[in-house]
């Protein structure tokens, strides 16, 4: 059965039972608008973190005896610049015990001067001595208070858990993954909102201000700021309708692509809670995608059956009349949205598949709402005479400015602009290649610098000589490695060897510790911070370490070696997992490994690294799905090429716009791409099936264009400015990385739309020389 019965059956099928059509419509759309409404903001940090990853097989190994990535960080700094007083100590024990006690961290792993693990080792006359920085007799007076000064200056953790200038303490704390107190995923944002309201609002006052980073916290601070998306959206909402009315110059023709748009909106947020998904907060922006590609083609819709009318026809014959004209090349664009939606699976970050079901869903969805029950509705509209005579008449400056538009389809012009389109792509080509994978700013790149996450991330790694961003290198050897003087010696070489790499602020490992442990067995003479070469003292050195401590396991065949690096940056990230891994060849063998990565550097590095892989495999994937359904579409390479060169060429400008805009490819920006080529092949796709027929009968490709303007020229133009007038607004977002969206998905929309009726024609003068 060809393709033209297959569609006249369905079209026939539709509109004989129109009413029957709205029913189920309505039906389906009570029932998902019900479950979108239990649909719930959803963020855990193993979706954001590739699983696959060998540094994250490194790290799951060793999660259970080390820790995860998925710490929490509780400054608490004193007004007065000194902690050692009455107050700040009470305060400092009563966040203690009431952080260790939240639901969802791992007590084992909570740390401040208060916990007994947090202990002191001087040398005394007779050996050592030593015990918990803060004693059980502990009493905060003037004398109680000085020895714990004391203690904290022999305990060795000043710029860890006191600040360099004692202005602040911190306590430290490990989140868990599930539960085990209901066996369920512990909520992040749940977990945020609690940070907020039984730490910070409980315990900071006028003398003592709390500082709180890690994951959990910027996932919930994003939240927050996702909540401001709602208002983007309606304010998207409202420059759509003005402007869709513009254009129809009809309310009903408003409204009506509008509603099918929500319609799609709310059957894709349902869909997702009927599978058992919640969305996001790095999700939270494709429902306006959806939005914006269901207002596309709904525009499309009302502007071929509003000309239609105008040529004389009754609203339904119209409304089929589009419905059959527009169903393919709609449906082609709209699957090419989809699989390219689809291919982002390929990235194996749980986050960004989530965001690929969601997207590809959405649009999915939009092939119902918008190619069949916008058409189904639009045969119910009655046309005034006014509004038919106008949509008659047409607009003559259109006509001028589509006639003279149309000279790009001349060889002379369309020279000009493929060499013009040439130099931009070859000028974008080179500077792309600066493009950095990962963050390219210090703290949350989600988050405004001067959001306050970012702040107290500033604050913490200003005043403590640790920050969130450490990574641990895992020396796997074998049991009671800890007494090989090789192996200590090796680690050693690599933490000091890693310690002088620039970005790296400091280091510590069992090694490092042992070092100087065995000077303290010698009266504290600094000749004797080396490692003991006899067996028994390597012994003596190193047992005084606690597994506690997360320097060893407990037979000591795993020691990790703690990098603190001074920010998360991508070059600092690359810089130091490059040396990382040319000293791990030169120093590790069969028998000793050194193994990366763990902590949250470890797992962003990992993720810069997947991300790298995964960017030009998604651009083949993407490409590749748009140019086999525009080949089985126009069945034609030269009608494929027409639409997809301009595409490829305008995806390596916003490469380059990412470069100048310093706006590194990261797990929100790499989906960006493929949204943008996904959306940007819906103009060129209308443009060229309607070129299609009139070029295989021979037509002049000048007046053949000249057509395709008239008929779709403005519904193309209208949805290229309005899209971008609508993500345009989101430079106002509270959240970094929507602002970044934002900028690129304006480009994209603006320069896709010029690609498709500019180069696009350019392309097709030359492509066909001999429809002159």
């Amino acid at each position: 059965m060809s393709l033209n019965r297959i569609i006249n059956k369905v079209e026939y099928a539709l509109f004989r039972h129109r009413a029957a059509v709205l029913v189920l419509f309505v039906l389906g759309t009570l029932y998902l608008l019900f479950k979108a409404t239990q649909i719930q903001l959803d963020a855990g940090f193993s979706k954001n973190i590739p699983l696959q990853h060998e540094y994250m097989h490194t790290y799951v190994k060793h999660e259970q005896d080390f820790g995860g990535a998925n710490n929490i960080l509780v400054s608490m700094c004193d007004a007065s610049g000194d902690i050692f007083n009455a107050n700040f100590f009470d305060s400092l024990r009563r966040t203690h015990d009431q952080l260790y006690y939240i639901p969802g961290v791992n007590r084992v792993q909570v740390r401040s001067l208060f916990s007994p693990s947090t202990r002191f080792v001087e040398v005394v006359e007779d050996g050592f001595a030593g015990g918990p920085v803060i004693p059980a007799d502990f009493v905060p007076d003037q004398r109680g208070l000085a020895r714990v000064k004391e203690n904290v200056e022999k305990a060795g953790i000043v710029g860890r858990m006191v600040a360099d200038d004692y202005s602040c303490a911190m306590i430290n704390a490990q989140l868990l993954e599930i539960d085990p107190s209901t066996n369920e995923r512990v909520d992040t944002i749940q977990f945020a909102s609690t940070l907020e309201q039984e730490i910070r609002n409980q315990f900071e006052t006028d003398d003592i201000s709390i500082h709180i980073i890690g994951f959990a916290k910027m996932v919930g601070d994003v939240a927050e700021g996702a909540k401001g998306v709602l208002t983007f959206f309606a304010i998207a909402i409202a420059i759509t309708a003005v402007m869709v009315f513009f254009f129809s110059g009809s309310l009903m023709l408003t409204m009506l692509p509008i509603a099918c748009s929500l319609i799609a909106v709310i059957w894709q947020m349902g869909l997702l809670s009927v599978i058992g998904f919640g969305i996001d907060p790095m999700s939270i922006l494709v429902p306006f995608l959806v939005f914006a590609i269901g207002v596309s083609h709904g525009v499309q819709m009302i502007n071929s059956t509003g000309k239609r009318v105008a040529s004389g026809m009754d609203a339904k014959t119209a409304a089929q009349s589009s419905f059959r004209k527009l169903l393919v090349p709609g449906g082609v664009a709209l699957l090419s949205d989809t699989v390219g939606f689809l291919t982002l699976l390929t990235i194996e970050i749980g986050v960004i598949r989530e965001l690929a079901i969601t997207a590809s869903l959405g649009v999915a969805v939009i092939i119902l709402t918008n190619l069949i029950l916008l058409p189904v509705l639009m045969s119910y509209v009655r046309f005034s005479k006014k509004y038919q005579q106008r949509a008659a008449l047409g607009s003559p400056t259109a006509d001028r400015v589509w006639h003279h538009l149309s000279a790009v389809a001349t060889k002379p012009v369309a020279a000009v602009v493929l060499v013009i389109t040439t130099l931009l792509f070859i000028a974008a080509s080179i500077q792309s290649q600066q493009l950095k994978i990962g963050d390219l700013h210090a703290g949350a790149p989600a988050l405004h610098e001067h959001s306050r996450y970012n702040q107290d991330t500033f604050l913490i790694t200003d005043r403590f000589a640790i920050t969130v961003d450490y990574i641990n290198i895992m020396v796997e050897t074998v049991p009671n490695a800890c007494t090989h003087h090789d192996i200590m010696q090796r680690i050693d070489d690599f933490q000091w060897q890693m310690v002088n790499v620039p970005g790296v602020q400091s280091g510590v490992s069992l090694a490092s510790v042992a070092k100087s442990i065995n000077a303290g067995y010698n009266e504290g003479n600094v000749k004797w911070r080396v490692l003991p070469r006899n067996t028994q003292s390597l012994v003596q050195a190193s047992a005084q370490v606690e597994t506690s401590s997360g320097l060893l396991n407990r037979d000591c065949s795993v020691m990790p070696i703690m990098l603190f690096l001074e920010d998360h940056k991508a070059e600092t990230l690359s810089r130091v997992v490059a040396e990382a891994k040319k000293l791990a060849l030169e120093l590790g063998d069969d028998d000793t490994r050194f193994m990366l990565a763990s902590g949250p550097a470890g797992v962003m590095a990992a993720t810069n690294e997947a991300v790298s892989a995964a960017q030009r495999p998604m651009m083949w994937y993407v490409y590749g799905a748009v140019i086999i359904l525009c080949l089985l579409s126009f069945r034609s390479g030269r009608a494929t090429a027409a639409v997809v060169i301009p595409l490829y060429v305008v995806s390596m400008m916003a490469m380059a716009l990412m470069t100048l805009l310093q706006i590194g490819l990261t797990v929100s920006t790499l989906p960006v791409i493929a949204l943008g080529v996904g959306i940007g092949v819906d103009y060129g796709i209308y443009i060229v099936s309607s070129m299609s027929q009139m070029l295989k009968d021979r037509v002049p490709m000048r007046q053949a264009y000249y057509e395709a303007l008239k008929e779709r020229g403005s519904a193309v133009l209208f949805t290229g400015v309005t899209l971008a007038i609508g993500v345009s607004t989101w430079v106002f977002s509270a959240l970094k990385f929507q602002v970044d969206m934002g900028i690129l998905l304006t480009f994209m929309f603006l320069v896709n739309m010029l690609g498709a009726i500019l180069v696009l024609p350019a392309l097709a003068a030359f492509f066909w020389p001999k429809n002159k």
